[in-house]
């Protein structure tokens, strides 16, 4: 059963999964700039998932609340802990929709290790060029700690991504132990680590955690071309964390290779156990945050 819903504008696309709310493919005049996944399936490596009430890893699956143990899902066995949230297998329910744009809505219950509930909804608008993405979170029951993310990978058209040149708004850098949970607080990026300036794709190996520079302004991340096709993400100042990803194996349509994820994080992972930048709601408050994607085009076309 196909539950996806494709929004407009031009030739601007976005297609959004009922299931998951996820993004399932970007373009702009058939030029793709996300990764395209097929519906009715599990989104590979988590490609285009909304990441909450947590993003990333939670360490062993535990943490605490109001002094009381909170008991996750092991949903990263490799590594046994919580990772991502808990609506990635979900069924949202679609709100309001047009020809350029879509909400979809979902709730989290108490329970399996959370302790309160909240109300979910994430907007997919389009613009020609743009994707943006509205997310709130309601507390409707009682006071409790939120974190959210966002999972794109991103593409510039038909590029070998190897050949492409990634920057991400690094400022800090987080040390993990081996099963990628932080061993301590950020610190200030240094030499190869700095993506600032932009490193080409195929002298990456990441899946690293970095705190966003102040002085980003609205960008968080950028991957160029050859060509000079370029896909540009953004991302409100409440995300203060990003992401990088660069999987040598990624099961893309046309088989295994290269790809770019770079997630926008509202906080580090691990921060239901370290508190660092979670958002702490009270009863009834409604948190709203915003990320999107320009699609540039290369010079001339």
């Amino acid at each position: 059963m196909d539950r996806t819903h494709v929004v407009t504008a031009g030739g601007t696309r976005a297609v959004v999964d009922e299931v998951g709310a996820v993004l399932r493919a970007f373009d702009v005049d058939g030029v793709a700039h996300t990764e395209t996944t097929d519906p009715g399936a599990p989104p590979p490596m988590g490609a285009g998932s909304v990441l909450v009430p947590w993003p990333n890893r939670t360490a062993g699956a535990r943490w605490r609340w109001r002094g009381a143990v909170q008991e996750l899902e092991v949903s990263e066995p490799a590594r046994g802990h919580a990772i991502h949230g808990l609506l990635r297998r979900v069924a949202w329910t679609v709100g309001e929709r047009a020809v350029d744009q879509v909400t979809l809505r979902a709730e989290i219950d108490p329970g399996a290790g959370w302790p309160e509930p909240l109300v979910v909804t994430t907007t997919y608008a389009v613009t020609p060029g743009t994707l943006t993405v509205t997310h709130t979170v309601t507390a409707t029951g009682g006071e409790v700690p939120v974190g959210l993310g966002a999972h794109p990978y991103l593409r510039a058209g038909a590029a070998d991504l190897d050949d492409c040149v990634l920057t991400v708004a690094t400022a800090t850098v987080l040390e993990v132990d081996d099963a990628l949970i932080p061993t301590g607080p950020a610190r200030p990026v240094s030499g190869a680590e700095d993506l600032r300036g932009g490193r080409r794709v195929a002298d990456l190996d990441l899946d690293t955690g970095f705190g966003a520079d102040p002085a980003r302004g609205a960008v968080l991340g950028e991957l160029r071309a050859p060509d000079g096709t370029t896909t540009r993400l953004w991302a409100d100042p409440a995300f203060g964390w990003v992401q990088a990803f660069t999987p040598g194996a990624f099961p893309a349509r046309e088989g295994e290779r290269r790809a770019v994820a770079v997630e926008p994080m509202t906080c580090p992972p691990d921060a239901l156990n370290s508190g660092v930048d979670l958002r702490l709601l009270g009863p009834g408050e409604t948190w709203t945050v915003q990320w999107g994607i320009e699609a540039l085009r290369a010079p001339g076309a």
